[in-house]
């Protein structure tokens, strides 16, 4: 897959979104390479693997270019061990939205990150109305502290006291 990749990224509040999940999956993601908005990304998601290429986004955050690709577990493994420290460790739920045209990407976070949820769409275009779900919370879109690679070198356990306590989950760290 490569192209333009379109989202928007929220804050989540409260749980409800476990109970509207579709499916879940383990995320373990490793950096190759991230600077100036640019990442070489390895990522194991249960028992597929990927190598993900990402530049950096457009003005207001909601689109960059992506390139993904399927790889072989044995890849991936060899691949985390040169990445660049920190690892980003998440559970991530697929939750419909409420017109069901969109699939939310809810991820709880572990390690340093526990205790953040977020939640993204992704979109045709970046003015395309979408249903939230009731647990959608502030858009935190284009803000860079949301970026797993941010996130694997600034963890939430530094700056979470700068979110409002709705969207902190201490059930989770």
């Amino acid at each position: 897959m490569s192209g333009f990749e379109i989202e928007r990224k929220f804050l989540v509040k409260g749980y409800g979104y476990r109970e509207q999940a579709t499916s879940s999956s383990r995320i373990q993601q490793g950096y190759i390479c991230s600077s100036h908005g640019r990442t070489v990304r390895v990522r194991i998601r249960d028992e597929r693997a990927y190598l993900t290429i990402k530049g950096p986004a457009r003005e207001g955050g909601f689109s960059r270019y992506e390139f993904e690709k399927e790889i072989e577990m044995d890849e991936a493994r060899q691949l985390m061990a040169i990445c660049e420290p920190g690892i980003i460790d998440k559970t991530r739920f697929l939750v419909p939205s409420p017109d069901g045209r969109h699939t939310f990407e809810v991820d709880e976070f572990y390690g340093d990150n526990a205790g953040l949820v977020m939640a993204e769409v992704e979109l045709e275009s970046e003015d395309a109305p979408f249903g939230k779900p009731d647990f959608i919370g502030d858009e935190v879109t284009g803000d860079r502290r949301f970026y797993n690679g941010h996130m694997r070198k600034m963890p939430f356990i530094v700056w979470r006291g700068t979110i409002p306590t709705a969207f902190r989950h201490p059930e989770l760290e």
